[in-house]
């Protein structure tokens, strides 16, 4: 996906903070990592904090991400890039590695927006059908997204320039190891992507708050907005 994804998020966020939604390099507006970097979170969350620098602003800022953005979240904050991290689904918390489940699910996806749009697109325009389609890659509930949300989130997957480069390169295990900042760790527990097996301790801090949140699948955004800006400004208060 893209920045898009926090449409329904960010004016909840917006009275009290100020908001920068990012694209992962490869994804939505940025450009992929330069030539023969492998899009490893170690070097995606370099390009953010190269981006981070452009703008202007000064390091360490609150972070909250969601499922691969989660675990760039973390890897900032063991690099001292962020100063809270909220992360939502966050990949790679696996011993071993992820649900054998989840690359036929993604890559289904990615065939059918790259190779029959349309028809992706006419399930999309249907409220029952891209409730369907959507429930296990996003969340139960994605009947509600808007239309125009769930048409773009097509386009994006199809013109994401380094999908196949990025997944094959982030489904190592992460370390938390040597995090200090405030940490969040929110999990749905209708969340098909990551299920029990993914959730694991896997070397974050003692002091993570570690949640259970009813009713969300893996992209909540969509599904209860006001509970993850809620979740989003408590975790980086």
């Amino acid at each position: 996906m893209s920045h898009a994804a926090w449409t329904a998020v960010t004016p909840y966020l917006r009275s009290t903070r100020r908001v920068i939604a990012f694209d992962i390099a490869g994804f939505g507006l940025t450009p992929p990592l330069p030539g023969g970097t492998p899009a490893t979170i170690a070097n995606l969350v370099e390009g953010l904090a190269l981006s981070i620098h452009a703008m202007g602003i000064a390091c360490p800022v609150d972070m909250a991400g969601n499922s691969l953005g989660a675990s760039m979240a973390l890897e900032a904050a063991k690099r001292g890039i962020a100063r809270s991290v909220v992360a939502i689904s966050p990949a790679g918390l696996w011993r071993e590695h992820g649900a054998p489940h989840v690359k036929y699910v993604f890559g289904g996806m990615r065939f059918m927006a790259k190779n029959y749009p349309g028809l992706l697109k006419l399930t999309m325009r249907r409220p029952l059908l891209r409730e369907l389609a959507l429930a296990v890659p996003v969340s139960v509930g994605s009947g509600r997204m808007p239309t125009t949300d769930a048409l773009r989130a097509v386009d994006d997957l199809a013109a994401a320039t380094a999908f196949e480069q990025t997944f094959d390169n982030t489904r190592d295990p992460f370390s938390g190891a040597g995090i200090s900042v405030p940490v969040t760790v929110a999990f749905g527990d209708r969340d098909w992507i990551l299920p029990k097996g993914s959730q694991q301790w896997n070397g974050l801090p003692v002091h993570t708050r570690w949640l259970k949140k009813p009713g969300w699948g893996h992209v909540p955004m969509w599904v209860d907005p006001v509970g993850v800006s809620q979740l989003v400004l408590e975790g980086t208060a």
